[in-house]
C-alpha cells in the first residue's frame, strides 16, 4: 500500500465555529497541540529545533 500524507480538512461552518470560539480557549488547544507534536517529534528533529532557537541556524 503507497503511503500517502495526513490530509487535515474542515468545512467553512467547522472553520467560521472555531473563528467565534474565545481567544483563550484557541490558545489552549495551541499549547496542547504543540505539547503532543514536540512529544511525538524525534529527537533528531528537536535537536534541530533547539538550534534554531538558539539562532545557529537560519542566520
Amino acid at each position: 500500500m503507497k503511503d500517502s500524507p495526513l490530509l487535515y480538512y474542515r468545512t467553512k461552518e467547522e472553520i467560521e465555529a472555531y473563528r467565534k470560539k474565545p481567544v483563550k480557549l484557541k490558545m489552549q488547544w495551541l499549547e496542547a497541540q504543540m505539547e503532543f507534536f514536540h512529544k511525538a517529534m524525534p529527537e533528531k528533529a528537536k535537536r534541530i529545533w533547539k538550534r534554531i532557537e538558539k539562532g545557529q541556524i537560519f542566520k
